[in-house]
């Protein structure tokens, strides 16, 4: 089959994909060159009544709720869409900073609407990519040809508004998602033409069993994140210090600027405090990270450090091969206490976790579905709305007998059923109105007044918080 590029951006109603929603998905289908295939699809999606936005969000992007209403659709029709047009076989589905951000919700509206969360991006050839990594990976290892931005207190920044703007590339309204879409593509672009062979081979080694091949290696080897310095344009040397205790495709790395003699003698106790502890902490921070072989991280073999590059991002050979050496002498003994200090920090999440009072809509993560219940899924999907309460379906999987009113009531209001109608309005209550004075309502009336009373608000910032306002009121069960 072809393989083509499916960049696409979203616009949501908050930063957590368990609770905040997609309001705006744009993409756009291109050749393996990058040539436009097709028109783009630009849709809004109607927010439903038992979500309240984040203020701040929406002052982002200039979404307000109202509009998705009146001009969106709803996440089941979305998703007809999107899975008969747009995931079809040999998509390789990228954009900016997707991986991290946008495949998340998506994989979240897929589970809220009785698809399966995950087959969309590897069934039938399909595959993902992230340009923001090849960005970062670009600009450590190969930088001429580009111009690279920083921000206004001059650090390093590859923030997709600046990358444009720099280059003079189009890009005419960030945080709107057909015109970051094709600014992503613009930036691709340039990448392509100016550095094809770390675009290709970024590209070559996405899947996940290229990237285990690299981890594995029994070698040091080159590693771009987020998560690493800007001064070092986010990018160190690496060596494997273990398999991940929790998933098969994971690695935990080390990170080979530190020297690993250093964290040989501390406690668990003080490993733990030192993994979690962040940079702008005082004491050690455990300079170990987890590599997910299934999020196409930007990795190279050490092969790639020239001189300039070494010199550039303050990389040491002689240090990076004397690190790597101790690391593997202690490895053993250094990694059982690593895990045993990880082992320590997943405990004390774990507590906190069974205290939150979560509902379906955020357990994605609780399990995989069984054969049968997809199956019933597909039934569910391809039913008549006006027969949707008839269909009797029982689910084994609690998550999606749960999920179900929640789905009528969500893309079919005028299908529920008086006993779903019920159910549906306690949701909503105990969602929106639960907590007192720490329920999400309060906390979403308090954030608009605090933002209204700001001195630096503009005029189009106080008409969408007073859209915000009367959103908020009109949506609020009584009582």
């Amino acid at each position: 089959m072809d393989s083509t590029f499916y960049f696409y951006d979203l616009e949501t109603s908050g930063f957590n994909p368990r609770d905040a929603r997609i309001m705006q998905f744009a993409g756009q289908r291109t050749d393996m060159k990058l040539n436009p295939v097709g028109e783009p699809d630009n849709f809004l999606i109607k927010i439903t009544e038992d979500v309240l936005p984040e203020p701040d969000a929406i002052l982002v992007t200039g979404i307000t709720p109202q509009q998705t209403v009146a001009d969106g659709i709803t996440e089941s029709d979305f998703l007809k869409y999107f899975h008969d047009k747009i995931s079809i076989p040999g998509t390789i589905f990228t954009g900016f900073n997707t991986v991290r951000f946008d495949d998340e919700f998506m994989r979240f509206v897929n589970y809220r609407n009785f698809y399966d969360p995950y087959e969309w991006q590897w069934q039938d050839g399909r595959s993902r990519w992230d340009i923001l990594d090849l960005v970062r990976i670009t600009r450590a290892l190969r930088p001429n040809g580009i111009k690279w931005p920083f921000d206004s207190k001059g650090r390093p920044s590859n923030k997709l508004e600046l990358l444009t703007s720099i280059n003079k590339l189009n890009h005419s309204s960030a945080h709107d998602a057909l015109s970051d879409v094709l600014a992503t593509i613009a930036v691709a672009r340039k990448i392509l033409n100016k550095q094809p062979k770390i675009f290709n081979y970024l590209l070559s080694i996405r899947n996940k069993s290229a990237v285990r091949t690299v981890v594995n290696n029994n070698q040091p080897f080159v590693y771009t994140s987020g998560k690493y310095s800007s001064d070092y344009e986010k990018t160190t040397v690496v060596g494997k210090l273990s398999d991940h205790p929790n998933s098969k495709d994971a690695a935990l790395v080390f990170d080979l600027r530190y020297d690993p003699s250093a964290f040989i003698d501390l406690s668990y106790k003080d490993l733990a405090a030192a993994l979690r502890r962040r940079t702008d902490e005082e004491g050690p921070r455990l300079p170990v990270k987890t590599i997910k072989y299934n999020r196409c991280p930007a990795i190279a073999p050490i092969t790639v450090l020239d001189d300039e590059t070494c010199h550039r991002l303050e990389i040491s050979l002689e240090s990076v091969n004397n690190n790597y050496n101790s690391l593997i002498s202690m490895k053993d003994e250094l990694s059982v206490k690593v895990l045993k200090a990880i082992e320590m920090l997943d405990e004390q999440m774990q507590s906190k976790f069974i205290t939150d009072n979560l509902d379906a809509d955020a357990m994605l993560y609780e399990g995989f579905f069984n054969d049968s219940d997809k199956t019933k899924m597909r039934l569910l999907r391809a039913s008549p709305r006006d027969e949707l309460n008839n269909l009797e379906l029982v689910f084994s999987d609690s998550r999606l007998q749960a999920l179900l009113p929640l789905y009528i009531a969500r893309n079919y209001p005028t299908q529920l059923s008086d006993e779903d109608r019920t159910i549906w309005e306690q949701f909503k209550e105990r969602k929106l109105l639960s907590g007192g004075v720490e329920s999400k309502a309060v906390k979403y009336f308090n954030r608009i007044a605090e933002l209204s009373n700001r001195t630096d608000v503009t005029a189009k910032q106080v008409y969408i918080l007073e859209e915000l306002k009367l959103y908020g009121e009109s949506i609020l069960p009584v009582e």
